[in-house]
């Protein structure tokens, strides 16, 4: 395999740079690198992946584009809401570099899919921003033995790792169990600065690059932390547990990060909600921050503090409660639910931000 002169022309930067090279650029075309999510993590890792040139890149993502990805997704414009993540990164990607194969796999990864798809590549990159998932892309990335570029924002802050390279540590060694579900919301909950995701991921395009072409130092067992706020970075250095043995997945990764079960919870849409709203007692769960940037009145306790104020919850109606997306409030059903909540529980499905779309 070599070089066309159009990929020479294209790739110039690279090739007269001496770590790279033409050696480095055809291990670049050579190489198959699936993204999981297409997202805000996803976009900046395609653009600059496709830009250097790897050979073969996988999209997973079972999404549509939502106008408010727009904030921080940078592949997608207003003409795309509703359209397929996947494909529809993978046509504009295509326009910035015609010597890329992209294969679109226009669905959300599961225990079903996951060890096929992982097959096909090199190397996996996590863009995700679930527990779930995470854990799940950590395992099949070790099953399959696949190194797996890893990358997560919250607010300000963001981390990037390299996991599963050479035998190296996993997520797993990282981080044995999930936090408490409800403690760290994802960003459709507690918001993320815009350009955020395109820093932590254009760390992690980085590392892609380095593994492929062997140049550099990469992040194995080691964990990059960014602030976007101070500018501060530091580079924390773990171990592999030698104890955690992968060999198959969880029966419920849902279940296994404590995720609730919304499938046999009483729900109510927000179109319901509102025709009828006199008939209810709202709880709303959101934090403070949230709650006096928007909302709809009702009663207000925190998710972190409900267990606390349980006694303060009227309980002569029916109680539907309320967060951003109905993660959270599903979650404050179980913790009712646990308590022997005397009434009917209702969770309101997408949140506040359902209310907030049919308002507008």
């Amino acid at each position: 395999m070599n070089l066309t002169p159009q990929e020479k022309k294209q790739y110039h930067r690279h090739l007269i740079l001496n770590q790279i090279g033409e050696e480095g650029q055809l291990k670049l075309k050579q190489a198959k690198v699936l993204v999981i999510g297409a997202g805000g993590l996803g976009c900046p890792v395609l653009q600059y992946l496709t830009a250097a040139g790897v050979g073969t890149i996988g999209i997973v993502d079972g999404d549509t584009v939502d106008q408010s990805n727009l904030q921080r997704q940078i592949l997608y414009t207003v003409d795309d809401i509703g359209k397929s993540k996947a494909q529809t990164a993978a046509n504009r990607l295509s326009k910035l570099n015609p010597f890329v194969n992209f294969k679109v796999h226009q669905a959300y990864l599961s225990k079903e899919n996951a060890l096929d798809l992982f097959q096909q590549y090199d190397l996996i990159v996590d863009g995700t921003d679930n527990f779930p998932t995470r854990y799940l892309v950590n395992d099949a990335s070790v099953i399959a033995n696949k190194p797996l570029v890893f990358g997560s924002i919250y607010t300000f802050q963001g981390q990037v790792a390299v996991f599963n390279y050479e035998g190296s540590a996993t997520y797993r060694c990282l981080y044995p169990t999930p936090p408490a579900a409800g403690s760290v919301p994802n960003c459709s909950e507690i918001g993320v600065l815009g350009v955020l995701p395109g820093i932590v991921g254009s760390l992690q395009a980085n590392e892609v690059i380095k593994l492929i072409t062997g140049i550099g130092a990469p992040l194995v067992n080691k964990l990059l932390y960014f602030d976007a706020l101070s500018l501060q970075q530091q580079v924390l250095g773990f171990s592999k547990n030698e104890s955690i043995q992968i060999t198959a997945f969880e029966n419920n990764y849902n279940y296994f990060c404590g995720v609730p079960d919304t499938d046999n919870m009483n729900t109510i849409s927000a179109n319901d909600f509102l025709k009828d709203k006199e008939n209810y007692l709202l709880l709303d769960v959101r934090t403070y921050d949230e709650y006096e940037y928007e909302n709809i009145e009702g009663q207000h306790i925190p998710l972190d503090e409900l267990e606390e104020r349980l006694g303060e919850i009227p309980n002569h109606k029916t109680l539907v409660v309320m967060c951003a997306s109905g993660k959270r409030s599903a979650k404050a059903i179980e913790l009712l639910l646990e308590y022997n909540y005397p009434k009917t529980l209702m969770n309101l499905e997408g949140g506040i931000n359902e209310i907030f779309s049919i308002d507008n």
